[in-house]
């Protein structure tokens, strides 16, 4: 940070389009409201849905009028710097992770900034800055997936669809938390191996195996309940394992949306940050090992490549590191 002009370099956008509109720029430190932090940026997340947020998506559907330059990035963690007059239990120093989708002062694809008290959390004991950095999104998503949508309890069987992927990953740890039986459906041999690492009590490749086969090995009387991270037609044909009665969840954004046998309930949902999910998220995490598995780390500078990389194979998350 330049202590003289208060600025900070940021990923920011004058218009929205494609990744060539990413630009490293010298941006005003955002002031911070009585009810919101300020923190400084060590890792940020990478999500599969920034791009999205770059093409105007998310203005469009959130009804926000954007303002330009409009700086990205959903998720992160950091240090505190400063906490407005409203904020509460969490003080200057504090290491914190957080959400911050479409917030007008900016994201996290910065050194610095703001978020409201209430979207962010206390780092997890057991996690790094690094690892925390990439998890809010998708571990919010995961869990209300699992707790709020599909009302898992202990005993029942989950297939998990994307359980390599950043939410996949880990909802295997969350729902073996949670007691379930865990079904991994993994994009290649390496996600088959690391599902397997972080718990699933089977693991199956979706590029090749029968996942139909495989969830009727699994669970005979039929597997009680789905969470869809990644659609599309073999995870249509895998969802006749269900039991009747049984429950599907997927994140709003997946495509295609899934298409559950009758009497079988499939619901869409959205992850939304608040302070008793990341108490719960805290409280599930604390009770045990627990792995944010990043694949890949990517300075501010090359930003625009570790959009690019969304579209190659990778395991868990994408991360950005302003500070190095």
């Amino acid at each position: 940070m330049n202590q003289q002009s208060k600025t900070m370099k940021a990923v920011a956008i004058d218009e929205f389009g494609g990744i060539e509109k990413m630009k490293v720029r010298d941006l005003p430190i955002p002031q911070v409201a009585p009810d919101e932090i300020l923190v400084h940026v060590e890792t940020a997340g990478v999500g599969a849905w920034d791009p999205f947020e770059r093409e105007g998506g998310f203005a469009r559907e959130f009804g926000v009028k954007p303002q330009f330059p409009y700086v990205l990035g959903s998720d992160g963690a950091g240090t505190v710097e400063s906490v407005g007059k409203e904020v509460h239990g969490l003080k200057k120093g504090d290491r914190v992770y957080g959400i911050n989708l479409m917030n007008p002062k900016g994201g996290f694809y910065a050194q610095f900034a703001t978020l409201k008290a209430e979207h962010a959390a206390a780092v997890p004991k057991k996690l790094s800055i690094q690892q925390a950095g990439v998890m809010a999104v998708d571990a919010v998503t995961a869990l209300q997936g699992l707790d709020d949508t599909l009302h898992l309890k202990s005993g029942e069987t989950v297939m998990i669809f994307g359980a390599s992927g950043g939410i996949g990953h880990m909802a295997i740890q969350l729902a073996k938390r949670m007691g379930a039986k865990v079904l991994a459906v993994a994009s290649g041999e390496d996600g088959v191996q690391l599902t397997k690492k972080l718990g699933a009590d089977a693991a199956v490749n979706g590029h090749k195996d029968d996942i139909l086969a495989a969830a009727r090995a699994f669970a005979p009387q039929g597997m009680d309940a789905a969470l869809v991270t990644a659609g599309g037609p073999d995870v249509d044909q895998a969802l006749a394992a269900l039991r009747e009665g049984g429950r599907v969840a997927f994140p709003n954004g997946v495509e295609p949306v899934p298409k559950a046998p009758k009497n079988v309930k499939a619901q869409s949902y959205n992850g939304q940050p608040n302070r008793q999910v990341f108490d719960k998220l805290n409280h599930l995490i604390d009770a045990g090992p627990f792995e944010v598995h990043i694949a890949r780390t990517f300075t501010l500078e090359r930003a625009a490549d570790a959009q690019r990389s969304l579209n190659e194979h990778y395991l868990g998350k994408l991360a950005l590191q302003p500070t190095a």
